[in-house]
């Protein structure tokens, strides 16, 4: 299984992008930025030397939007994403001008949350965020972009239904598995089995289930929750995903480094013994 690991690299106008992946001896990010004012010519000739410069290389550009976000379950559904009416228009310009600014730095995908999908096929904001969605991934076909969506806030199947319904075909998923538990939408290996196909990424991120309702679970880091690491990376194995793992901690301060330099060495151990890699040593 060969597989890349990286890590969650936030955009800095003042420069140093990418040092935090280099500080992990690390060589490839994603990036992310939540400000689209940032999303410049000057800016994307800035990463662009940074790219160079260290040879390390972005996998995508996941891109934030303006407005409230509030990043829980009572909340959330008001304010996240392209689904919330009221920000609707506003998140798709932005989501436009992230494809253009991806472009300009040469990523191959533009990633972000679309909030809480409608689980009602027949449910108005449903039919309205097909439609939002269509008309970004045409705009990125154009670019020669695809469009990658990060789980958490709708179940698997209400995912697949989505990208199903929008007909495109430059669709895809960032799969966080921790999110599907912190939101409690789904098991993250068994999630693989409703929309496998179309995952692209993954998010190397844990977490519990929510205990309290009204609340999100707690997330915590790679291999003390609830994430099934071991058979989630077997599964994704098997249905021959070959893209990054990158690490999203969702702390600060030396605990966050120390967690992502213990999380690269755990995902190389699981890596090296997959079935098919011990099989390969066996016939050795």
């Amino acid at each position: 299984m060969k597989n890349r690991i990286g890590v969650i690299a936030f955009m800095r106008p003042e420069g140093g992008t990418l040092k935090q992946v280099a500080a992990h001896k690390l060589d490839t990010c994603q990036l992310v930025s939540w400000n689209p004012k940032h999303w410049t010519d000057e800016m994307a000739e800035q990463v662009k030397a940074e790219i160079k410069e260290s040879g390390i290389k972005p996998t995508a550009f996941w891109a934030g939007w303006a407005g409230p976000a509030v990043w829980d379950l009572l909340s959330g559904p008001a304010t996240l994403g392209l689904v919330p009416p009221a920000f609707r228009f506003q998140r798709i310009q932005s989501m436009l001008a992230a494809g253009d600014f991806a472009k300009k730095i040469g990523l191959p995908a533009v990633i972000t949350h679309l909030g809480f999908i409608p689980e009602w096929p027949r449910d108005r904001d449903f039919g309205d965020l097909v439609d939002a969605v269509k008309y970004i991934a045409r705009y990125y076909k154009r670019l020669g972009l695809q469009f990658w969506f990060e789980t958490g806030q709708e179940t698997p199947v209400t995912m697949l239904r989505l990208i199903q319904q929008t007909g495109m075909d430059n669709l895809g998923i960032n799969l966080d598995p921790a999110n599907l538990i912190l939101y409690g939408k789904a098991n993250p290996v068994d999630a693989l089995d409703v929309f496998g196909q179309y995952v692209k990424n993954i998010h190397a991120k844990d977490a519990f289930y929510p205990t309290d309702p009204m609340h999100l679970g707690e997330e915590v880091k790679v291999g003390t929750g609830k994430v099934d690491f071991p058979r989630f990376v077997k599964r994704l194995g098997e249905i021959g995903f070959k893209g990054e793992f990158i690490i999203e901690r969702e702390i600060d301060g030396d605990q966050q480094i120390k967690d992502i330099n213990e999380t690269v060495k755990y995902l190389r151990k699981l890596f090296v013994n997959t079935p098919a890699k011990r099989a390969k040593k066996a016939t050795k």
